[in-house]
């Protein structure tokens, strides 16, 4: 494993282009960078269950392997029942299938109406809970006039590269930017989409709940705003976000959700129903009241924080500008001891983290994206071992 140098006068140079936001995120220099439906953060363990036990305070992260390599601008990982990997290419809006057992790539298909420019192009991916049956891929995608969400057919049975079916727009109206256009999309346990936004720069559309930018939203898998949700008739689930980009439930289904800040903190939130987070009028802690505070908060430089996973009573935490993997251990919905950064400067940007067992984790890389500095073999998706 080589660690990465940044000639001085290149740092300097990432360090003006990056000041004012630190999401670390996607665009080319120069640009400004099942759950029950009631509250998720504070939901007891079920009947017959006992609670999950305190992670230790110290962790290991060892990597297995290197499942894949020579992929261009990754950014969603979608695991297919039967064991293989789905990766979206932010900037060529392309569905590539990853066998990893020998890192064989199939492209499925390229994803029509995606308009890739700053922050923005084929983001998160989901399979549908129902996959084995009806075989729909999810996606979140910038087009010419919005962020949007769709569904597509995978057959199988058709040639590499012809395998998508044509897209159904599930939900649309998102705002979309040059920078903070959000992105992660996953189906909670409880089998409804939950869909993390971007304030576009626009930081007004944060504590508007009729705006749908800085959100986590929380729609059926028809697009429609899921029942029980807090705001009658409204997709809002939580508001008051700057840029969600990470999505995870830990095994008592209480949802956490990873947020970049500006200049000063990015954020790990429990996220409850109808909570507001705070932007803009607070980043990181905040003792205003009215506003949820962050489970934990890191200092921009050290995360920008995209992909999360919960694995072995952590939340794993992948980190753009900060270039490393965090941990933060749980009790419940807090932090039972002080995070942990692993692979620092190892593998530069990392993006996109999704458990893969109970002690396993496929971590995305994200070199290629324009504020990275790619090596040989860059992007990867790596295997972990954790605990």
């Amino acid at each position: 494993m080589r660690l990465r140098a940044v000639p001085a006068v290149l740092a300097t140079a990432v360090l003006l282009l990056t000041a004012g936001c630190s999401s670390g995120d996607g665009g080319p220099p120069g640009t400004d960078g099942s759950a029950s439906p009631g509250d998720t953060a504070t939901r007891s363990p079920s009947p017959g269950r006992s609670a999950e036990p305190t992670p230790p305070a110290k962790g290991s992260v060892k990597v297995v392997r290197t499942v894949a390599e020579g992929l261009n601008s990754p950014w969603g990982l979608a695991p297919v029942p039967g064991g293989d990997l789905l990766v979206s290419s932010r900037d060529e809006a392309t569905i590539t299938r990853v066998d990893p057992a020998t890192g064989e790539k199939t492209e499925l298909g390229e994803v029509p109406g995606v308009s890739p420019s700053g922050e923005g192009g084929l983001l998160g991916i989901a399979l549908s809970p129902a996959y084995a049956s009806d075989r729909m891929i999810y996606a979140y995608f910038t087009s010419a006039s919005d962020n949007r969400v769709v569904r597509m057919i995978h057959d199988e049975d058709k040639p590499a590269g012809e395998q998508l079916g044509a897209p159904d727009t599930v939900f649309r109206g998102i705002p979309k930017g040059v920078i903070h256009n959000g992105g992660r999309i996953a189906f909670g346990p409880d089998r409804m989409l939950y869909v993390g936004t971007g304030e576009s720069g626009d930081t007004g559309l944060s504590q508007d709940k009729e705006s749908l930018g800085g959100k986590i939203l929380r729609l059926t898998p028809e697009g429609e705003p899921a029942p029980g949700n807090p705001f009658p008739d409204s997709p809002v689930y939580s508001y008051g976000h700057r840029n969600v980009q990470g999505l995870a439930w830990d095994r008592e289904q209480r949802l956490f959700a990873s947020e970049f800040g500006q200049n000063t903190w990015d954020e790990l939130n429990a996220i409850r129903p109808g909570g507001n987070y705070g932007w803009p009028q607070a980043e990181g802690r905040s003792d205003e009241g009215g506003f949820r505070n962050p489970v934990e908060q890191w200092r921009t430089d050290e995360a920008s924080p995209s992909g999360i996973a919960h694995a072995e009573g952590s939340v794993w935490m992948a980190g753009l500008r900060g270039e490393r993997l965090w941990r933060i251990p749980l009790k419940g919905t807090a932090a039972s001891a002080e995070p942990q950064a692993f692979l620092e400067g190892e593998y530069g940007r990392l993006r996109t983290v999704v458990a893969a067992g109970d002690d396993r984790l496929w971590l995305v890389t994200s070199n290629t994206d324009g504020r990275g500095d790619p090596e040989d073999g860059d992007d990867r998706i790596l295997e972990l071992r954790v605990r």
